[in-house]
């Protein structure tokens, strides 16, 4: 088998659970602007947003170094396992300890919908701190699974737990008001606790999923021992603290808008951001193709670094990985008049007013693109030990973004955040590619790449702009770009997939 058919499969397998749990998340947006108003439904965005940057923070970049180190100490894998996991241990208890005693000023700081009593922030938090920790505990776990070439478990629980946060969600939602609603039996002791449209069952439901989660990964937290090698601890410390910053750099550029949002705008509630943050939910099905990617790529890029061809090989990645993005970018834009019903509110007005929002769409995808691209760039420096050019690359994205959208929220609202994002991973993906040929040369088909890249925009501007978002006009110029593809690709795929 060839090693890019190798790495398709692994990419395929990883991705299923991926898709799967991203496909089950994004239907619940419409279970969420169906019973939440925009507002209330941008606390939600706000507190994942929040959610996210400390999740990358705990995780330190260990999942990364755990890999790098996998196979730079192929002898002595149970003691890089039992490193990283202390590591990732100790920054949890750490933040416990920094948090708990300040959780009432934490949720003045974080609640800027007045609307929202602070109480209710104060349990929301409690809340996210549990799913923040448990979270983190199983980052290196997972990593393991993947290490060892395990998909189909990591897959299953990764199932596991975004089905028990979605049915938690549907009975918290729908189930129990159905229940109370017929007078069922039981009605009356559901009634006597059960808060209707409060948004706290969904942090709730998260942090009964990540529980069962940590259950399920018992078997890895077993093989965890107390072994630790101080001199390789500080040596994965050193590898990672710039790992820790790139990640930050997507995370920042993927959660700060939502956070500024709320802070910058004139009016403060988060109308916007809700209508921003249900918007940017039909972008999902690229990062979720992006997600899979980096599951199966990191992994395959570590083992594959000694092969004599390996430069091709991540090449030739480059050049399929650019094709698929590219597709998936015009498909999106194409049936944007389809995807937008999965964004809608619980009458006619609330629907309009998350719909005025569609016009992020086009930006935040090419984004995604962008990011799809650095992070297949960023295997020079990796591989190379060169993290110090995430940290500078990620510097630039993160300053970006901060800055972007503190000079032009207040003007032009969410619609600034989307443009930022762009110019933060468009930055980022060039810089990449530069400093990439100059330190550790892979010899990527630009022109070919360029060509796909900027035939993507072009359709995607008559798309939505020329021919105002047509969906038979906007599938028909799909059709034409995929079958382009294809005449031009056919011979290479021919052989990927028939070689033996």
């Amino acid at each position: 088998m060839s090693t890019a058919k190798k790495f398709a499969g692994q990419t395929a397998i990883y991705g299923i659970s991926t898709i799967a749990g991203r496909v089950f998340s994004f239907f619940l947006t419409p279970v969420y602007t169906g019973a939440f108003v925009p507002g209330v439904y941008g606390i939600l965005t706000t507190l994942f947003s929040y959610a996210s940057i400390l999740n990358a923070v705990m995780a330190f970049g260990m999942e990364t170094t755990f890999f790098r180190y996998l196979n730079k100490y192929e002898n002595d894998r149970k003691r890089v396992y039992n490193n990283a996991f202390a590591s990732v241990f100790t920054i949890t208890i750490l933040f416990l300890l920094l948090t708990m005693p300040f959780i009432g000023h934490i949720a003045n700081f974080i609640n800027v919908n007045k609307g929202t009593s602070a109480s209710d922030y104060k349990i929301y938090i409690e809340f996210f701190i549990g799913v923040l920790v448990l979270d983190a505990w199983c980052v290196i776990p997972f990593a393991r699974l993947r290490a060892e070439g395990k998909p189909g478990r990591y897959s299953l629980i990764k199932l596991i737990n975004i089905l028990i946060f979605i049915i938690l969600n549907l009975i918290f939602i729908w189930g129990i008001p159905f229940w109370m609603a017929h007078h069922l039996p039981g009605a009356g002791f559901l009634s006597s606790w059960y808060i209707k449209g409060w948004v706290g069952y969904v942090f709730l439901s998260n942090l009964v999923s990540s529980a069962v989660t940590l259950l399920l990964l018992t078997p890895e937290f077993l093989k965890i021992r107390f072994d630790f090698d101080g001199k390789m601890l500080i040596e994965m410390y050193a590898y990672s603290w710039p790992v820790l910053i790139a990640n930050l750099s997507f995370i920042v550029n993927e959660n700060l808008d939502k956070i500024l949002l709320g802070k910058l705008l004139p009016v403060k509630d988060l109308q916007d951001v809700g209508i921003y943050g249900a918007c940017a939910k039909i972008s999902l099905f690229l990062s979720i193709f992006i997600q899979a990617f980096r599951l199966g790529a990191e992994p395959f890029f570590f083992s594959h670094a000694k092969s004599k061809n390996s430069g091709q090989t991540y090449a030739r990645i480059m050049d399929y990985f650019v094709i698929t993005v590219c597709v998936i970018f015009v498909g999106l834009v194409a049936n944007i008049e389809i995807l937008k019903y999965f964004v809608h509110g619980h009458d006619a007005r609330q629907t309009h007013i998350y719909w005025s929002g569609l016009g992020v769409i086009p930006p935040l995808v090419f984004g995604y693109v962008s990011l799809g691209i650095y992070m297949n760039l960023s295997v020079w420096y990796k591989l190379s030990d060169q993290t110090k050019y995430g940290l500078y690359i990620s510097g630039v994205g993160a300053i970006l973004t901060i800055v972007l959208n503190v000079l032009f929220i207040p003007k032009y609202s969410y619609m600034a955040s989307a443009w930022a994002s762009l110019a933060a991973y468009g930055s980022m993906m060039v810089l990449s590619y530069i400093w990439g040929q100059k330190n550790y040369p892979i010899p990527y088909d630009l022109k070919k790449n360029l060509a796909y890249i900027i035939s993507s925009i072009l359709i995607v501007y008559l798309s939505f702009y020329v021919f105002n978002r047509n969906i038979f006009v906007g599938n028909s110029l799909l059709l034409l770009f995929i079958l382009t593809a294809l005449y031009f690709e056919y011979k290479n795929l021919k052989a990927i997939f028939i070689k033996r």
